[in-house]
């Protein structure tokens, strides 16, 4: 038996927009659907956010996310802070989605994609566990652990 997890995002109105990014950094295809799409009439107020999103690339790389329901002022829910502090990762977040890849090269290639408009918590560079580590919060206020896998 195998199971896969992927993890799902709860957005307060712009899934949208955070599903279209993280397709332009890892590729495959982009499913949205809408609250209208499953019956919601389309003039009451959120009828056009998104009730089911996915990414799924042939990378590996899987998403999912949606608009928690009257939900406006954006980026994710529960978010909050991250950032070092002597040596340490201090969060208020309750989650990290991390990334692996098996070279410093692609990593790199996702990891300048989706640190524009990032707040960078640690630069991504070689660690004591890794040929490359680094962590960020990027434009939707999701923090991404990314790391080189081990040799």
């Amino acid at each position: 038996m195998s199971v896969q997890t992927t993890t799902h995002l709860n957005f307060r109105g712009d899934a949208r927009e955070a599903l279209a990014f993280y397709q332009s950094v890892f590729g495959g295809h982009l499913v949205v659907n809408t609250y209208a799409d499953f019956g919601m009439p389309a003039d009451i107020p959120g009828s056009d956010k998104v009730v089911f999103g996915l990414v799924a690339a042939e990378n590996g790389f899987r998403i999912m996310g949606y608009d928690i329901p009257g939900r406006t002022e954006v980026g994710i829910a529960g978010g909050g802070a991250t950032h070092r502090e002597n040596g340490t990762t201090v969060t208020e977040q309750a989650l990290f989605v991390s990334i692996t890849s098996p070279t410093f090269d692609e990593l790199q290639g996702y990891w300048d994609t989706l640190a524009v408009d990032a707040t960078v918590v640690e630069p991504l560079a070689a660690s004591a566990w890794s040929a490359g580590f680094g962590m960020l919060t990027d434009r939707f206020g999701v923090t991404w652990s990314a790391s080189v896998a081990a040799a």
